[in-house]
This record gives structure tokens, C-alpha cells and sequence, in this order.
């Protein structure tokens, strides 16, 4: 077996690919099914086979990093986040339990990672690759205008603007425009800084990319990104994904969720106030 390293592996071992797919198919059981004894048995047999892959050595080549403690801190971030409901609320308390939730689900595994195994599996990269170029700038515009075309028809004639509160009144709009944005960001440190980069260092990218956009869609499912959702949510998930890899950069991801992030904003005030924005959308 090939070598595993900090940038990627360059093989796939099968043993290697099953642990972690059952570690993340826990996702679904647990945000999208809301089983939480699937999720809880498929991350044990995820770290099972991990403990075996670790322990084999089938070509003399000693692993130089333990899939079994790279998958536990995806685990714990797993089982973090599914200690609560993940339906949109606005009121105070739910917006202190989401941020020490989300937060915890990403300082968890950084603290054990960088102080516990004492290495730099997971980083955030805010600068990364340098400048952006005239592709990325580009890519910027799109994503504006893909979102202006696609999510308002989404959101509305499906209906799942529903699966967020009615927002009608200054003070709302405000707790959602920073809700939204603040789950924007979280989302890029956990499931490209923490998910993705861990996978990263067993397999190699076009297997641990599909891997992250598993647990990424699953948790925009319970988000509320519903009914066909996922027709919108993976492509992005895995673009995403590519972008990290091309860019090395932390802030350039986040720019892009950001902006889609910010025609999700405009289409939920627009589909719980009628009359509002009508002028902006088409729908």
C-alpha cells in the first residue's frame, strides 16, 4: 500500500475507502434519517475497519498516519453536531446553542488534532494560493448570477422557504442575514478544513471529495434544503470541494458561500414577504 501523506494519498486500499465511507454515511442517518443508533452503529464499524486498515501492513510499508485517529475527530464532529436539532430558529437561545454546537463540532477536533496528537492534519488556510485570478473573479460573477437564476425558483416552487422562520420584521431579517452567513462560514472550516482535509491524507481526491459531500449534503438536508435540494446541494458540495483544491484558499471558498449565501438571504425575506422584493427575482 502506497504511502499516506499530509497532501492526499495516491492509491485507493478498499478497507481504507470502506471505513470512512461508513464513517460518513453516518451523515445521513443522522441528519437526513434522524436515526441516531444507524449513525451511531455505522461510525463504529467505520472505526472497526479503520483499526484494522491501521493494523495490516500488507507490503511492509508501515502507514505513517492512523486512519483510526484521523476518522475519530470526523466522528466527533459527527456526533457533535448531532447532539441537536438542526431546524432554523431565531430566538436567542437557539442561536447560543447553535454557535457552541457548530463551534465545538470545529474546535473539537483542531484542539485534539494540533495539542493531543500534536500535528497540523487540520488547518485553515486563509490566504492560501495568492491572488486571485481573472478564473476566479469570474467564477465570483457566476456564482451571483446562477444563484439569482436558480435558488428563487427552487426555494419557492418547492416551498422549503417554509423550513426557515418567518422573517418579517427588521430585527428578524437582521438574526437571519448573520445566522445564515455565520453557518456559511462553518460550514467551509468543518466540511472542507476538517472533513475533507482528514480524508484527504488516506485517500486520494477524487474519492475523499465525494466522501465530504456526503456529510455536507446531509447536514444542508436537515438545514432545510429539502425536496430536490440535493440536485443543487451536491454539485455545490463537490465544487466547493475543487475549488479548495485549486486555490489553497480558505477565503475563497468562503467568498463563494458567502455570496450564494447571500441570494439565499434575499430569496427567504422575499418568499416570507410578498410584495417586498418582487422587483429582484423573477419568481
Amino acid at each position: 500500500m502506497a504511502r499516506t501523506h499530509a497532501t492526499g494519498a495516491t492509491r485507493v486500499d478498499p478497507l481504507v475507502l470502506a471505513g470512512a465511507l461508513l464513517v460518513c454515511l453516518s451523515a445521513p442517518a443522522f441528519y437526513v434519517l434522524r436515526v441516531w443508533w444507524l449513525g451511531a452503529i455505522l461510525l463504529l464499524a467505520g472505526l472497526a475497519g479503520a483499526v484494522v486498515a491501521d493494523r495490516r501492513d500488507p507490503e511492509g510499508i508501515r502507514r505513517e498516519i492512523g486512519l483510526t485517529r484521523d476518522l475519530s475527530l470526523i466522528a466527533a464532529g459527527l456526533l457533535i453536531v448531532s447532539s441537536m436539532s438542526l431546524e432554523a430558529k431565531l430566538d436567542n437561545l437557539s442561536i447560543l446553542r447553535f454557535g457552541l454546537v457548530l463551534g465545538g463540532a470545529v474546535a473539537v477536533p483542531y484542539v485534539i488534532s494540533r495539542f493531543v496528537y500534536r500535528d497540523h492534519a487540520i488547518r485553515f488556510p486563509w490566504r492560501g494560493g495568492g491572488r486571485w485570478g481573472r478564473l476566479q473573479w469570474g467564477w465570483l460573477v457566476a456564482v451571483l448570477a446562477l444563484g439569482w437564476l436558480i435558488l428563487p425558483f427552487y426555494f419557492i416552487s418547492s416551498g422549503v422557504y417554509l423550513n426557515w422562520p418567518v422573517v418579517d420584521t427588521p430585527d428578524l431579517i437582521a438574526r437571519l442575514f448573520v445566522g445564515v452567513g455565520a453557518v456559511g462560514i462553518w460550514d467551509e472550516l468543518f466540511f472542507i478544513c476538517t472533513v475533507f482535509a482528514l480524508l484527504r491524507r488516506h485517500l486520494p481526491d477524487a474519492a475523499a471529495n465525494p466522501l465530504q459531500a456526503i456529510v455536507f449534503v446531509s447536514f444542508l438536508w436537515e438545514l432545510g434544503y429539502r425536496e430536490w435540494g440535493p440536485l443543487l446541494t451536491i454539485p455545490f458540495a463537490l465544487l466547493q470541494g475543487l475549488i479548495f483544491l485549486r486555490t489553497r484558499s480558505l477565503a475563497y471558498v468562503v467568498t463563494v458561500h458567502l455570496l450564494f449565501d447571500a441570494v439565499v438571504f434575499a430569496v427567504l425575506v422575499h418568499g416570507h414577504n410578498p410584495g417586498l422584493l418582487d422587483g429582484l427575482f423573477l419568481v
